[in-house]
């Protein structure tokens, strides 16, 4: 069931296909030519994983985001402001730390 990228489509064998604006073909086929990803398939099986991950992820978490938010609102209301290389600081580390979680 190997996908190949024709004419502004992915085309599967067992029938399914997937028209792609050019610019995404091109990212697509830039991916599997540089070696990250084997194949189309294995590149679009990997996004489309990803993509419910994530989706999943936010509707699990979704009303601990927002409550977060409204805490961020609401101090930024009260003037309790955090200077914005503190945040760049802070965010690098969780990025870090997320990463080392993931190895």
């Amino acid at each position: 069931m190997e996908p190949m990228i024709s004419r502004g489509s992915l085309e599967y064998t067992d029938g399914m296909e997937i028209h792609l604006r050019p610019e995404l073909e091109k990212l697509i086929q830039r991916d599997v030519q540089r070696g990250p990803y084997q194949s189309v398939q294995e590149f679009v099986e990997h996004a489309v994983s990803e993509l419910h991950e994530r989706e999943a992820w936010l509707a699990e978490n979704r009303a601990e985001i927002a409550a977060k938010i409204e805490e961020g609102y609401a101090a930024a209301q009260r003037g309790e402001l955090i200077d914005a290389e503190d945040v760049r600081s802070r965010m690098r580390e969780l990025k870090q730390a997320r990463s080392t979680e993931s190895s």
